[in-house]
Parts: structure tokens; sequence; C-alpha cells
């Protein structure tokens, strides 16, 4: 009977527990008024643009593939 009884309160609460993450996760998209606090400088992996160019393109010769950037070519360097 004990075990019935604990059975039946640990479904309870994962089904509250499950229910209150349901609901706690944002849903709402990020408004434009919000978008600027997500842009901010202090989020940015590197803060030299021009270094970080750089590093891609030597990195995108060396591997002769595109990282992802939409770099083509070989491994030659004669893009």
């Amino acid at each position: 009977m004990a075990s019935r009884f604990f059975s039946k309160a640990l479904l309870l609460i994962v089904a509250a527990s499950s229910l209150g993450l349901g609901i706690a996760c944002g849903r709402n998209a990020v408004r434009a008024s919000e978008k600027e606090y997500l842009a901010d400088k202090t989020m940015v992996f590197d803060q030299d643009p021009q270094a970080a160019a750089a590093d891609e393109h030597i990195i995108s010769n060396r591997e002769g593939q595109a990282g992802g950037n939409g770099a083509g070519g070989g491994g030659c360097g004669c893009n």
C-alpha cells in the first residue's frame, strides 16, 4: 500500500514539474526593440573583425574546405 502511494506521489511530482517547466519556458519571439541587447559588443567572440576574417581565410585555405562561411576552393589557396 505504501509503495502504491509513493508511486502516485512520484507521478504527481513528475507531472507537476513537467507542467511547470512547460509553462516557464519562453515561447515568445524576441521583439525588435530587444534585439539591440542581443547584438551587444560584449557578445562578440572576436573583437577584431579583420583578424577574424584573416584567420578564417587561412584556415579555409589550409584545411581545403569551407567552414560554413561560404568560402570555396581547394587546399592550394588558389580560389
